[in-house]
């Protein structure tokens, strides 16, 4: 087999490739081929394969067709970067973050490059065939057998670049450059509590599809009528009007061919009032089937309503209290960034085993399989987008970044019954800049999606300068539709007696839930309920907590935090931190604290 030496000197035939294209629909089911497994990696700090020795990028020279960062080994190009061979570089493994699987990476924020070989037979000559990244964190520049595709922002979500005609049978190569420094412009912002995982973090595929194919579809209820089904499709390809597009749901005897407009889109609406609604209690999902003559694709959804109604949430008409739990996404089996089902199946039998209905995906969108499993184990979703205590309100470059992630986990799961709120931000101060940002972001998503609820992580304070009453004064709060706050009273605010002082006056006559409390315990560390840090203080600010709370007339729900201790650079504190923020209910080996039951105590007995 040709073997490709790669240095840092990519040869770019054009550097006018598209930021990103539109995004593949339910990648989740269709045919897939998987570039998981071992890719080569060069650590690049100065980042020299990319800009030349006066900080100017090489895409941007004169000349685009010596850009950066590889050659064959039968050509004779010269370049000064000779030091740079992939070949003769280590490996690491695709999903994966680097600080977890490199020792000497574990703090490293910066520029790796990676590497990944293959052949590649296609199953039709006409066919197509994309990339599709599950997430890479944070800045993703993609280069494929000497082109680039483009590159991707953000952290969280997915993107995909056609690769059709750059295609070989034998010996192509991608080669991506991702770097994961934080920014004061970027979304979240320099300033977080997590730990800023590097890497190619979820499934890297090639996806296969007929010239003209489905290319994304958003089927639901009805927002006024429970009998009703809605949908559009959207096709992709050069043959998209007056396209016959069959849709099938077996099981409701639901078969239709409609015809797409000039623009590839089908929409339809199916009436039936045999529709087994999806909820906590009983998540029913149906086969759903969209095809045209080249393409056919199946999804499993679930059709439920989520509305409001003055304080109540209310599921399929019925009023329901959230029973949840707030979750990182880090792995619980072998730890760093989780990207697998089995982490996400651990994660969320957890939180079933809690007495949970309900999870609060914090403070980011999670990987697919999380809302695919909850979709199957019957509990509801917060998702989040990463607008993360202060970032830059006024910064144009800042917001657009922060629509297109939201617009991405939207595009994404709009499909999944499971999730019922978009998060628009978490604890950030109120100002107008940040109300505007807010805002808008709030009116794109009600524009994006109409079916779902909006929600932000809201701060409290003191009532009319009261050191006994806490509110919320927020003007987002006339935004949402469900009014969300943290608070820490017993951890950060005063001790757990405090809590007994404390009364709360919410003015606004929304559902509130409460998107976090809690305290920090290492597990085993045992002391009197007074002595910080111990199992026995941690157990206690949730006995009183969840009486305090509970005596909110408003309140329909919680979602504490956190599940399970994760880790953050922000928490030092020798041998009790140890680089962890130990809020969790349950330690980072899996073993359950005593605030544990406590909690799964309260959902058991609340109806």
């Amino acid at each position: 087999m040709k073997q490709y030496y790669i240095i840092l000197f990519l040869l770019i035939i054009s550097i006018s490739s598209s930021a990103q294209e539109q995004l593949l629909h339910n990648v989740y089911h269709r045919e897939s081929t998987s570039l998981n497994g071992m890719w080569k990696y060069i650590v690049d700090p100065y980042e020299n394969g990319f800009y030349n020795y006066r900080y100017e990028p090489f895409e941007n020279q004169e000349n685009p067709g010596k850009s950066a960062f590889f050659r064959n080994a039968k050509q004779e190009s010269k370049t000064e970067l000779l030091e740079y061979n992939f070949d003769k570089s280590d490996s690491m493994s695709i999903p994966g973050d680097w600080n977890s699987q490199k020792e000497k990476l574990y703090y490293y924020e910066g520029t790796v490059w990676f590497k990944k070989s293959f052949n590649y037979n296609i199953k039709k000559e006409d066919n197509r065939v994309f990339i599709h990244f599950g997430a890479s964190n944070y800045e993703t520049d993609v280069y494929f057998n000497g082109k680039k595709l483009g590159k991707h922002i953000g952290g969280f979500t997915p993107f995909n670049f056609e690769i059709t005609h750059l295609l070989k049978e034998k010996d192509n190569f991608i080669v991506v450059k991702v770097d994961n420094k934080r920014k004061k412009e970027s979304v979240p912002t320099l300033n977080t509590d997590w730990w800023n995982y590097g890497g190619i973090t979820r499934d890297v595929k090639l996806i296969e599809t007929a010239s003209t194919f489905v290319s994304d579809y958003f089927i639901q209820l009805d927002k006024n009528d429970i009998h009703k089904i809605n949908g559009q499709i959207q096709l992709n390809g050069n043959d998209i009007s007056s396209k016959e597009v069959l849709v099938k749901i077996p099981e409701l005897k639901i078969s239709k061919t409609i015809k797409s407009d000039k623009n590839g889109v089908v929409n339809f609406k199916f009436s039936s009032k045999k529709i087994k609604y999806w909820s906590d209690e009983s998540p029913y999902l149906y086969e759903v089937l969209v095809s045209t003559n080249e393409d056919k694709i199946k999804d499993k959804i679930g059709f439920r309503s989520i509305k409001t109604a003055g304080s109540s949430i209310l599921l399929n008409g019925k009023k329901i209290f959230l029973k949840g739990i707030s979750i990182h996404e880090e792995s619980p089996i072998r730890g760093g960034r989780g990207y697998s089902k089995e982490d996400s199946k651990k994660l969320l039998n957890w939180a079933k085993e809690l007495g949970c209905n309900y999870v609060r995906l914090a403070h980011y969108p999670h990987n697919e399989h999380m809302v695919r499993l909850a979709d199957e184990m019957g509990i509801l979703v917060w998702e989040e987008n990463p607008v993360y205590w202060t970032i830059s309100w006024k910064n144009k470059t800042t917001y657009k970044n922060a629509k297109n992630q939201l617009a991405e986990v939207i595009s994404r799961d709009k499909n999944r019954a499971s999730v019922i709120i978009w998060s628009m931000a978490n604890e950030t101060p109120t100002s107008d800049a940040r109300n505007i940002f807010l805002t808008n972001l709030a009116n794109f998503t009600k524009k994006q999606d109409p079916t779902r609820l909006i929600s932000a992580a809201l701060e409290q304070s003191d009532y009319k300068d009261s050191k006994t009453v806490r509110t919320i004064n927020d003007d987002f709060a006339n935004v949402v539709d469900v009014l969300s706050f943290n608070q820490y009273i017993g951890w950060y605010d005063g001790l757990p007696k405090k809590s007994e002082k404390i009364t709360w006056k919410i003015d606004q006559n929304k559902p509130v839930l409460i998107s976090e409390f809690g305290a920090g315990a290492k597990k085993d560390f045992h002391a009197d309920k007074n002595t910080r840090w111990s199992e026995e203080f941690q157990e206690e600010v949730y006995l009183k907590t969840l009486k305090m709370l509970n005596k909110i007339e408003q309140l329909q729900g919680f979602s504490p935090w956190i599940l399970v201790d994760f880790k953050s650079p922000r928490r030092v504190l020798p041998e009790i931190q140890d680089g962890y923020n130990r809020k969790g209910l349950i330690s980072e080996k899996g073993e359950k604290k005593k605030a544990f039951f406590v909690l799964q105590e309260f959902y058991n007995s609340k109806k």
